[in-house]
């Protein structure tokens, strides 16, 4: 089983690097459709069938084929003389180190490098316990989450229609030329 989750995970991150480091868009997409997967493979090996399910549906089945049909519906643009460097990597390489250094200080306050701090046990069981069963409540009920969970629905749709819009040929134009 081990040697299985070093397997997964190594794809999985192998994966991910691609992503990052590819210079094929396209390429990259089907990298990153191979890093959720990976990511779902993991869950089915954690017994989180509900997360792997989850990952295989939203993220492969939806998010990666809407980012695959934008790719293909706006090849035209991408045929540019622009640089392929971002001239902005200083800063982004700042923002990300320091998120790192903050999501390593949050994770070290919940589980400390020194057991004897932590009281023993660290406190992952208490906050796994029930948190698929606490999600979905949280969801559907009237009085907590279901309203923000109703209006990312709705904007993921119009940014769906808006993206369908905007790389729609214009028909008006073409017969206006062909004239």
């Amino acid at each position: 089983m081990q040697i299985l989750f070093i397997i997964i995970s190594a794809i999985t991150l192998v994966s991910a690097v691609l992503v990052v480091s590819v210079r094929n868009l396209f390429h990259a997409a089907l990298y990153m459709m191979l890093s959720f997967l990976g990511v779902a493979a993991l869950y089915a090996l954690l017994e989180s069938g509900f997360m792997a399910a989850t990952q295989l549906l939203v993220y492969i089945g939806a998010i990666s084929i809407l980012v695959i049909f934008a790719i293909m519906m706006t090849r035209r643009l991408m045929q540019t003389t622009e640089s392929p460097f971002n001239s902005q990597w200083g800063m982004s390489g700042f923002v990300s180190a320091s998120l790192f250094v903050l999501i390593g200080a949050i994770v070290l306050q919940v589980y400390p490098l020194d057991p004897a701090v932590a009281g023993g046990a660290p406190p992952a069981e208490e906050l796994v316990t029930n948190t698929v069963n606490q999600l979905g409540v949280a969801f559907t009920s009237a009085d907590q989450l279901v309203l923000p969970f109703e209006l990312a629905s709705v904007l993921l749709l119009v940014a769906l229609v808006g993206s369908i819009i905007i790389a729609r040929p214009d028909v008006e134009a073409e017969v206006e030329d062909e004239s």
